[in-house]
């Protein structure tokens, strides 16, 4: 049985997942995107997703990031980033996407910025 690659946990008012490998790229973005659609298919609407582990990111795993980013604006809920590595965070950078996604941190951080969005919103 090969190790897992990433895992989800499932929280009261959001999911997180987490990736548990060095790279984000083909190896794993497709069964995250997949992971992604069956959780918003769900009815989930928050969506986290920790890259603290992930050293390297390629095109296909900013593709994933972004698939979860479109899908939690689709279902008017909150899509946040956390834990970027330097390299991670610089391709984020430099892809401009640091002014279009939602970026902590730290998951706790991640967490409370849900929860204050969310209380802004009722």
């Amino acid at each position: 049985m090969e190790d897992k690659k990433f895992e989800v946990t499932k929280k009261d008012n959001y999911t997180i997942i987490s990736v548990l490998v060095e790279k984000l790229d083909t190896h794993i973005a497709p069964a995250i995107k997949s992971e992604l659609v069956l959780v918003a298919g769900n009815g989930e609407k928050n969506i986290i997703i920790d890259l603290s582990k992930a050293r390297y990111c390629d095109s296909s795993g900013l593709s994933a990031i972004l698939v979860a980013n479109r899908l939690c604006k689709n279902a008017k809920g909150i899509f946040v980033l956390t834990g970027l590595q330097t390299a991670v965070e610089r391709l984020i950078s430099i892809s401009q996407l640091d002014t279009v996604l939602n970026i902590t941190d730290t998951v706790e951080h991640a967490v409370d910025f849900i929860d204050n969005k969310e209380n802004e919103n009722n």
